[in-house]
């Protein structure tokens, strides 16, 4: 068993365990940690649990250090910063006549840096453009390509229920959602009915699936437990066979004659 504490970056965004290893961390703290892109500025989700080795991937990064008031001034710099960023790359895709859609910008904590996350139908050469961005901000430039949904839950949205959409408020990650999920929910197919404002199915298709899946399952079963019973009462008959042979009984219990007046062929009963 491994300790660990889950640390997140962007509001409704993934989680990432990081080991705390001497500090006393607990529930929304704000942190200082070593990721794959450089020290970042994180918000602490999940306090000190013990999770098994298979649940994280080894090595694991320690977090570095508590975060303190100048570190989150600092934030808000960089997110001025972003403002600004955002304004000139958008100027420069203008001015190269890309065929694509900027969305968001974003500096790493420690400045060395700068994210640009666009959409685009199909590759986009951005060399030229990564020239001039670099030539501007003296730092390290990178430009990131990403799909609709990402698109959607950078800059939000209201959804056709009338609430903040779920990627944006509360999903950490997409889920893979099927049309199948809608055919067994018994929903219009209609695309316009069931998609997102990403043009997507959209992602609460996916939380009532299993109860539906569940109650089909037990229709199911139902239904193989009915065919059972029947199979069982139609080998009963066949077993015992309804008796219309000529030798019966009247109802005060002494034995039928046939047409002819004589007792029907077979056993004979004995008094």
């Amino acid at each position: 068993m491994i300790e660990v504490v889950g640390v997140r970056f962007k509001h409704a965004g993934k989680i990432y365990y990081f080991s705390p290893g001497d500090l006393k961390l607990a529930a929304f703290d704000k942190v200082i940690v070593e990721t794959a892109r450089g020290v970042e500025f994180g918000e602490l989700v999940i306090p000190a649990r013990l999770v098994t080795d298979e649940e994280v991937i080894l090595p694991l990064k320690q977090v570095m250090r508590k975060a303190t008031t100048s570190d989150e001034q600092f934030v808000e710099q960089n997110k001025t910063k972003e403002k600004d960023a955002f304004q000139i790359c958008l100027k420069k895709i203008s001015e190269h006549q890309l065929p694509m859609k900027l969305v968001d910008v974003e500096y790493t904590f420690d400045g060395n840096k700068i994210i640009f996350s666009f959409t685009a139908e199909g590759r986009v050469d951005f060399r030229e453009l990564v020239k001039d961005l670099a030539a501007i901000f003296r730092t390290r430039i990178e430009l990131r390509q990403i799909g609709v949904r990402d698109e959607a839950k950078m800059l939000g949205g209201v959804g056709s229920c009338g609430r903040i959409l779920c990627c944006t408020s509360f999903l950490g990650d997409f889920e893979p959602v099927s049309i199948r999920m809608a055919k067994d929910q018994k929903l219009s197919l209609n695309p316009t009915k069931i998609s997102g404002i990403c043009g997507r199915l959209m992602c609460c298709l996916k939380y009532e699936n299993g109860c539906y899946k569940s109650e089909d399952k037990d229709h199911h079963c139902c239904r193989r437990n009915t065919q059972v019973a029947d199979k069982v009462l139609e080998g009963t008959d066949e077993q015992n066979p309804r008796a219309d042979s000529a030798f019966s009984s009247k109802p005060d219990g002494r034995p039928q004659r046939n047409r002819k007046g004589e007792r029907p062929k077979g056993k004979s009963e004995r008094v």
